[in-house]
């Protein structure tokens, strides 16, 4: 669609897997920037590849951490109210599993702020098709 700076936006139609999930606005494609090593050019059919890796720690990231995080500040206060303070230990438990949520959530507004511009991360083109 679109080249500029070594960089490429790429209209990249779905697959079937896709329409199930939805959480991405629009049926039938999106619009992704992608790395452009081959120098093609607006208007090319271009095949991009996205590392599988890297969409496997982002998603462990964004779905697993905060709930790791969570069950992990539970356990801290219960910890914090048996051994340190000797009292009901249910409010240090909501309030270590609220804390450590919502620092899982600082950590992944920061890993997204540095995925957007760390180049290994983003999709890359790899072939010029036409």
């Amino acid at each position: 669609m679109e080249v500029f700076d070594g960089m490429a936006k790429v209209k990249a139609s779905r697959h079937s897997d896709c329409e199930n999930c939805g959480s991405c606005p629009g049926n039938t494609a999106i619009v992704v920037d992608a790395l452009n090593p081959l120098g093609a050019q607006r208007g090319q059919l271009v095949a991009i590849e996205v590392k599988e890796v890297n969409m496997l720690k982002a998603a462990f990231i964004v779905y697993m951490l905060p709930l790791i995080a969570a069950v992990a500040g539970v356990f801290a206060g219960t910890y914090l109210a048996t051994t340190q303070m000797a009292a009901d230990s249910m409010w240090y438990q909501v309030g270590g599993g609220v804390a450590a949520f919502g620092l899982s959530l600082m950590y992944i507004r920061y890993f997204d702020r540095n995925a957007r511009t760390n180049d290994k991360m983003r999709p890359v083109i790899t072939r010029i098709l036409s």
